[in-house]
């Protein structure tokens, strides 16, 4: 609560709107050309400016595209080739790597071998090693920068969720975008600088929680917004009847003016949100049916993501992704929820294979030509791998070792980083942490994980937690 002398600072609303009536109309027509004329600041003096500045290194890249495959993609089904584990095809695990080991549902079953259920080929003048099914991916084999060194904390979907997109598996903590948009701010002026858009198919559909992608303890305005996969993209995106452009100008800016008023009593950051996000609002009203309207789109672009419009499906979300980096859009997660193959893992990948690896490829060969993958960073990686013994016909979750790959700004073309045992069970060559690929992520922005914190409830955190270095070798 303000005391009775702050409280006496404040306007009273009435007496506001009153005495301000005759003059807001005209007001209100100068600032829906230019909103900051209003607050006599430069144009784009609304527009969040990040507190990294300048940069701790000089910037390969400019904003993230994540590719993130939820569900846990069995690296021995994509990226990992293992001879060994085919040729143990139904024979026990030796014990030396299984025992005291943790597994999600296998525990006390026999753990028998399962092979890979692909063939795996080289490719590229690079010779990486690339599983068959995943042929469109393979195409970029010099492009790309695989590590199959990946591990992580958590062996169960949401912690491990947790863990990829935040650098813990507690809750409450600011993603990985929040962290982003919050260090270097958003280019962008009409669309939120992260966004996340969702698809399934191919195996269970494990839910994502929206925490996933919540700005934690810093403030609201760092939180990513979801586009929805059918209908408006955004909720409540067009007017009410009766309603038009210029009345909600006024009440906007009306209501603004009285949350800047407030705010200079309160201080309470989530004031400054709710202006900021009562600005982005309208202006999302214009910018979003210009960012969903395919028109503009070649034929040819449109069959080479394998999408005929803004339809959900994760080659269109692709699509929208390479549109949004383009307007600047600073953090762009694509999930596809698709990857949990507790059984049936064959037709499963053979089935998922279909929704992802023509649009991931694409996105990739797009950004390129447009010359834009020089300044963005592509990355393609799931919350946990699948383990080499056999569930049935599938695989149970396994997080000591899986792969993941990378590709444009910065990041060394047609490279292969890391490894793990000829059965694919642990990461025994150059092991890489969720903290580790965070930690590099920041460095490729331009940003030191260690100098990115952010103070609550009298402790320094960071996206890294207490741990994470940069994986020199990965980089150009």
């Amino acid at each position: 609560m303000t005391s009775p002398d702050s409280a006496s600072l404040l306007l009273n609303r009435r007496a506001f709107l009153g005495r301000t009536a005759l003059g807001l109309g005209q007001v209100a027509l100068a600032s829906l050309l230019n909103p900051a004329l209003l607050r006599g600041a430069p144009a784009t003096s609304d527009v969040w400016r990040g507190v990294v500045n300048p940069l701790h290194f000089p910037a390969k890249a400019k904003r993230v595209i994540w590719l993130y495959m939820a569900g846990g993609p069995s690296h021995l089904e994509t990226f990992d080739h293992k001879p060994k584990l085919a040729e143990m095809h139904g024979q026990p695990m030796p014990e030396s790597i299984t025992q005291g080991q943790q597994v999600a549902q296998l525990q006390g079953q026999k753990l028998n071998c399962f092979a890979p259920q692909y063939p795996f080929a080289r490719f590229g003048q690079a010779g990486q090693e690339i599983c068959t099914a995943f042929p469109r991916i393979a195409s970029l084999a010099d492009e790309i920068c695989i590590v199959r060194s990946m591990h992580t904390d958590q062996i169960n979907h949401d912690t491990a969720h947790t863990v990829m997109n935040t650098g813990t598996a507690i809750s409450g903590r600011p993603s990985m975008g929040s962290w982003v948009l919050y260090g270097l701010g958003n280019e962008c002026a009409d669309l939120p600088g992260f966004v996340v858009m969702l698809s399934s198919g191919g195996g269970q559909d494990q839910p994502v929680a929206t925490r996933q992608w919540s700005s934690g303890f810093l403030p609201s305005r760092f939180q990513g917004v979801r586009f929805q996969s059918g209908g408006d993209p955004v909720l409540y995106l067009n007017r009410p009847p009766g309603v038009d452009a210029d009345g909600q100008r006024r009440v906007i800016e009306a209501v603004n003016q009285l949350n800047r008023q407030y705010d200079s009593v309160a201080h309470d950051p989530e004031i400054a949100t709710r202006i900021s996000q009562y600005e982005m609002a309208f202006k999302m009203q214009a910018s979003v049916p210009g960012l969903m309207d395919l028109s503009g789109e070649s034929a040819q672009t449109l069959e080479m993501y394998g999408t005929k419009g803004a339809d959900g499906t994760f080659a269109a979300n692709c699509l929208l992704a390479r549109r949004l980096a383009e307007r600047g859009v600073r953090f762009i997660q694509v999930y596809h929820r698709g990857w949990d193959h507790h059984g049936g893992i064959k037709t499963g990948i053979k089935t998922v294979s279909g929704l992802v690896d023509q649009a991931s490829a694409a996105l990739v060969t797009d950004l390129k030509r447009r010359g834009l993958l020089d300044d963005t960073l592509v990355i393609w990686c799931g919350e946990f791998g699948r383990t080499p013994m056999a569930q049935g016909d599938g695989r149970d979750h396994h997080i000591k070792g899986f792969s993941m790959w990378m590709a444009g700004a910065g990041v060394k073309p047609g490279f292969s980083y890391g490894a793990t045992d000829e059965f694919g069970y642990n990461a025994v060559e150059n092991p890489v942490h969720v903290h580790d690929l965070h930690a590099t992520m920041l460095y490729l922005l331009g940003i030191d994980h260690l100098r990115l914190t952010y103070r609550f409830q009298g402790r320094d955190f960071r996206l890294t937690d207490v741990a994470g270095e940069v994986v020199k070798p990965l980089l150009a």
